[in-house]
């Protein structure tokens, strides 16, 4: 009976998958490389997207004094901070996408960031309001380019009832964000932190 199953190509095939797996190489079988490499495998995942998760809470953004002292506290006095509902937005609700493979992509556009702290770019409070312009400029250009992800995250044009909106606002989204002709971040630049002088930037 054994003999006509193990026959079997299949049963074959596995029994010399078998064979070769638990036969002994040089100094270890290829089982035991196998198995060591799986394990090996699933304990980086698990520090990788430990490390990536850390990485993205405000924790972790505030823990730099250039966030801390600047754009956090200009978060603070915002609705996207404090409001009646107690739903609050973190840095990164607002600036990492939460599908993984748009949060990779920013994850490894933010390793620039890096730079910008080993070399003190905006170190002092005069160092970020001269830079403030590039960097909102930077980041509008961002949002723009990805149909502001981040901002759809929380928000939906389809959830959205106009008839609790200010008739303006109602108007506004209807023909811009309804159409799709515009994006969140062309018309909500200020929204969660100080303006730079926009005195020179075009309007519309």
């Amino acid at each position: 009976m054994w003999q006509r199953i193990s026959a079997w190509p299949p049963v074959r095939w596995l029994l010399s998958m078998w064979d070769v797996m638990r036969r002994p190489g040089v100094h270890y079988s290829l089982g035991f490389l196998t198995l060591g490499g799986f394990i090996a495998g699933v304990a980086f995942w698990g520090a990788f997207n430990t490390g990536l998760e850390a990485t993205n809470t405000e924790a972790f953004c505030t823990s730099c004094h250039e966030m801390r002292d600047n754009v956090f506290e200009e978060l603070k006095t915002t609705i996207h901070y404090t409001n009646r509902s107690g739903v609050r937005a973190t840095c990164p609700d607002c600036h990492v996408p939460h599908a993984w493979p748009d949060k990779i992509a920013r994850k490894m556009q933010a390793s620039k960031e890096v730079w910008a702290k080993v070399f003190g770019t905006v170190n002092t409070r005069e160092k970020f309001v001269d830079h403030r312009l590039v960097l909102a400029e930077h980041e509008w250009a961002r949002l723009k380019a990805n149909d502001s992800l981040e901002c759809r995250n929380c928000h939906s044009f389809n959830s959205m009832d106009l008839t609790r909106q200010s008739p303006r606002a109602a108007q506004i989204h209807k023909m811009w964000l309804g159409t799709g002709e515009k994006t969140c971040i062309d018309c909500h630049k200020g929204i969660a932190h100080h303006l730079p002088n926009m005195r020179d930037i075009p309007q519309g």
